[in-house]
């Protein structure tokens, strides 16, 4: 009895240590404070008008011009484009309006005026956030083409995913089912399509999808947010959203890291966001659409020195996770697995390229290939229909509670 009494109390010391830890390591000194406030002095660029949400997110409109963009050194001299000089044809030939759909959330109020760009004001706790996920491991998505288990002394990675090349192409598309899976403070669940390309020593890539990261959203526990995310291997190039130089916002409209809802119910109701990275055939600046309306473009010199400024290689379409090597794995997707179907697995479909005239195509059927980190973890369902929009179409996810892989 006195051996099993004291076992506790040595569980509830260690729980009770690392709490502790866990709360010094939140709190800056002085000195990181001056850092993280010149940090913060650099990436929120001067308002021409602001807006706070219930939710605690603040909203600035910034002159399109003066945006984080420009201070990145490739770009001092760069002239905004406000569309790309060329359009894939689909989207041109279905004459898209213009108008937010509305999965995306903003409160009404928010508008901002001509000439501006509607940007998430990065906070102190937000870079809190950021530095507390990368001490943990976390810098971003993992490049999806990796083959070993995504395991390093800190973390887990898993895909499930649906790949596509290598073969040249100038875009992706496909519609993401919205679900709201469960994580804990330290985890990380995501849906994305992806575009990459050039050598290995430089192979860059782009993400776009939904993200319940409460780490990086700290007003949004187990709350989903549109989130773009870019990287050049070996360099310290590539960020989440705006923060830092290098995406150049065109949308007044649709702020990156914003709420996304409704979400879809287990046997109810679905919901998807029609998402697309396409580039533009003649500056080779890389676009991103919500809805077929651009939010904003990686500029070709960003890629110019890995060659992806030209045409992209390789996709994905699917979800990742992330977890502390410490906790048990969080949901992916809708939290259960892609043989139980629509209503109840998680889906993208709408699956398509852009090929070298700007055409939308179905991929053939075996130029794409699944791709599951551990199948006992979580799966990846590939399916190809007679009926749109299921002609190219993926279910993919698993429950939590996956260890070790």
């Amino acid at each position: 009895m006195a051996s099993f009494k004291n076992s506790v109390l040595l569980v509830l010391l260690t729980i009770t240590l690392v709490l502790v830890v866990t709360e010094a390591a939140a709190i800056p000194s002085e000195e990181e404070k001056k850092e993280l406030e010149r940090q913060l002095k650099a990436i929120n660029k001067p308002a021409i008008k602001s807006f706070k949400t219930e939710n605690g997110d603040i909203y600035d409109c910034i002159d399109i011009h003066k945006q984080l963009a420009f201070d990145h050194p490739l770009l001092k001299n760069h002239s905004v484009q406000l569309k790309p000089t060329t359009v894939p044809k689909w989207i041109t030939s279905n004459n898209i309006s213009s108008d937010v759909d509305p999965l995306l959330i903003l409160s009404d109020g928010i508008n901002c005026p001509d000439g501006t760009v509607v940007v998430k004001r990065t906070t102190m706790q937000d870079l809190i956030h950021a530095q507390r996920l990368k001490s943990m491991g976390f810098n971003g998505p993992r490049h999806f083409l990796t083959e070993r288990n995504y395991t390093d002394g800190t973390g887990r990675y898993y895909v499930a995913t649906v790949n596509y090349g290598p073969k040249s192409f100038t875009g992706v598309k496909g519609h993401l089912n919205l679900w709201e899976p469960q994580v804990s403070q330290d985890q990380i669940s995501l849906a994305f399509i992806a575009v990459a390309g050039g050598p290995k020593e430089r192979f860059a890539s782009i993400f776009v999808g939904w993200m319940v990261n409460p780490s990086l959203f700290h007003f949004s526990q187990d709350h989903v947010r549109l989130y773009t995310y870019w990287n050049i291997e070996g360099s310290n190039l590539g960020c989440y959203d705006i923060t830092c130089p290098g995406f150049v916002q065109v949308s007044k409209n649709i702020p990156l890291g914003s709420f996304l809802q409704p979400l879809s119910v287990y046997n109810g109701s679905q919901y998807d966001i029609d998402l697309t990275l396409y580039q533009d055939r003649v500056k080779g600046d890389w676009w991103f659409a919500y809805n077929h309306v651009n939010v904003g473009y990686w500029p070709a010199s960003l890629f110019k020195a890995g060659g992806f400024s030209d045409r992209a290689n390789y996709a994905a379409w699917g979800g990742q996770v992330y977890s502390p090597v410490i906790e048990k794995t969080p949901e992916m997707g809708s939290g259960h697995w892609p043989s139980e179907g629509l209503g109840k697995a998680a889906y993208v479909n709408d699956i398509r390229i852009i090929d070298g005239m700007g055409h939308f195509l179905y991929p053939e059927p075996y130029s794409l290939q699944e791709h599951e980190t551990s199948s006992k973890c979580y799966r990846a369902m590939y399916v190809h229909e007679n009926r749109d929009p299921w002609v190219r179409a993926l279910y993919y996810g698993g429950p939590a509670g996956c260890i070790g892989g």
